[in-house]
């Protein structure tokens, strides 16, 4: 096995997904013009990337066959695989209101659908693995999304203005958090409808004649009427765009999710790193599988007060999480940088072209391209033309 080894990621082609970014990025045709949604760079077995020089192999095949000495020892004996999935995302249309399940939740769920005899590809199933999908995004652009509920005084002034959700005081006041989101989700669709009619009625005028900003839950509510609703019947999803936190990242600055934080993707491109998992509860807002009964088991109830983490103008920015499968690190790259790494690195360039060199092995990546370091290595970056932006990931070390 190589010290450097080329990966080639596998595009995502889901609906939500934009049409030009990533194959702009990755240098890929788009003729079909498809929707380009997530390039994954990782090990899942249901996507894995691929060795380029290494008989074409899937990295999943790769590290099963010699683990200890692509992982680490440690990694090897802790995860048995790449703890860790890279991604970029390209969010054209908004995600569905979703949340992950903790590795107990995800263990017991998937033995659960497979019992039932539900293939791990088919469409309704909600558990693909058996890992939990903490997660980290950094933003490529300006993005927006929904994370976590608000604070009591911000759930009050929705009822206070928006008058068409009055009546959901008492919900709260009686239930506080689990009380209300219970109550929207589980009503039935006549009622979601009563509620959100003369809502709809209101906010789509405003929409259309471009007066509502982007920081208004009502531009984002008309806009999921306009894609998600059809013939009056619309999407309980949408109460969750008025009880979250509506964020508005720059680039460069990034947000850490947990397991039951509830959240939502909204527009913009990002890089996403997280457990090497497929697992998601939906709720509304999407054309995937949406299973109420069981993301409410895993909803976190409480407020939540987003902790954003700042865009730096270091050569090297570590966002730094609570998990134990992976750090992302940027670098903004006018000169040498190093790496040394106790686990295996995925590297992706992001702008520019990188020299990467190690052991006497040397590879030069171009914008879109993505690399594999083993364990254990000490890796030096240089930008090829002036500068460059690449991202790493590993798994980070244990603190003594």
């Amino acid at each position: 096995m190589h010290s450097l080894t080329k990966l080639r990621g596998v595009v995502q082609h889901y609906s939500w997904g934009g049409n030009t970014f990533i194959p702009a990025l990755i240098g890929e045709e788009n003729k079909e013009d498809k929707p380009f949604a997530e390039y994954w760079v990782g090990a899942h077995p249901n996507a894995p990337a691929i060795l380029e020089n290494e008989e074409k192999n899937s990295l999943f095949t790769a590290i099963r066959n010699a683990p200890a000495e692509i992982l680490g020892k440690r990694v090897a004996q802790q995860f048995g695989t790449l703890p860790y999935l890279f991604k970029i995302l390209d969010v054209r249309q908004m995600l569905s209101i979703q949340v992950h399940p903790s590795i107990e939740s995800a263990v017991k769920g998937y033995r659960e659908e497979n019992e039932k005899g539900i293939p791990v590809t088919a469409p309704n199933r909600n558990y693909k693995d058996q890992n939990h999908k903490p997660e980290l995004m950094a933003a490529l652009s300006d993005f927006w999304l929904l994370h976590g509920f608000k604070d009591e005084r911000g759930i009050e002034e929705v009822f206070d203005s928006v008058p068409e959700f009055g009546e959901l005081r008492k919900a709260f006041q009686s239930g506080a958090y689990q009380g209300l989101y219970e109550t929207v989700m589980t009503m039935p669709q006549e009622k979601v409808n009563d509620l959100l009619t003369p809502l709809a009625q209101k906010i789509l005028p405003q929409y259309e004649a471009g007066s509502l900003p982007k920081n208004s839950a009502h531009f984002w509510a008309a806009r999921a009427v306009k894609t998600f609703c059809r013939d009056n019947h619309y999407d309980r999803g949408i109460f969750s765009v008025y009880f979250f936190n509506l964020l508005h990242l720059k680039k460069g600055e990034g947000i850490y999710q947990p397991a039951g934080l509830p959240h939502a993707y909204l527009e913009g491109q990002n890089v996403e790193v997280m457990a090497n998992s497929d697992n998601v509860l939906r709720a509304g807002l999407t054309d995937k599988h949406i299973d109420v009964p069981e993301l409410m088991k895993h909803v976190r109830f409480e407020p939540t007060v987003p902790d954003i983490i700042p865009a730096r103008e270091e050569q090297e920015q570590v966002y730094t999480t609570p998990a134990a499968e992976f750090e992302l690190t940027k670098f903004a790259l006018a000169g040498p940088a190093f790496i040394a790494a106790e686990s295996a690195t995925v590297l992706f360039v992001y702008e520019g072209s990188a020299e990467i060199s190690t052991n006497g092995e040397k590879l030069v990546l171009c914008r879109g391209e993505a690399a594999l370091i083993v364990a254990d290595k000490t890796v030096e970056l240089k930008p090829v033309d002036g500068t460059a932006t690449v991202f790493a990931v590993t798994a980070p070390a244990v603190k003594k």
